[in-house]
């Protein structure tokens, strides 16, 4: 295969700031896309991104998500087939349900490196 198909990894390609395992589908000139994994019962740390928005489809799971800008910084339940944005600037962080959470993301524009995203004060606690 190209650099321009790929079939979704066995094992993340790594591990997210906030904790989530990454599987790097994509990468673009204008943007990026992967595949995020949260483990059954497990909390993530909250980030912040510098520079770049995300747009995330569930699905797989189900759980909790909370973006500090958005219904009043409270927290709401996803599953497959929701998709919501996250734009520059907002802290974030999930939560999975019993049966983990997936979700596939785009990031405009690619993922710039390690320095992209910024550790938080969260909604919860973080278990990872």
């Amino acid at each position: 295969m190209s650099d321009l198909t790929k079939t979704l990894a066995d094992e993340p390609d790594v591990i997210a700031p906030d904790g989530l395992q990454v599987r790097i589908l994509s990468i673009g000139e204008k943007g990026s896309m992967a595949h995020f994994h949260l483990p059954a019962g497990k909390t993530g740390r909250a980030v912040m991104h510098r520079t770049v928005e995300e747009i995330w489809y569930f699905t797989e799971g189900s759980g909790a998500f909370w973006r500090d800008n958005v219904i009043g910084g409270a927290p709401m339940e996803v599953s497959p087939g929701l998709s919501l944005r996250i734009p520059v600037g907002a802290k974030f962080q999930a939560r999975a349900g019993e049966a983990g959470l997936s979700a596939i993301a785009i990031t405009m524009p690619p993922w710039p490196g390690e320095d992209e995203a910024v550790l938080v004060e969260g909604y919860w606690k973080p278990d990872l």
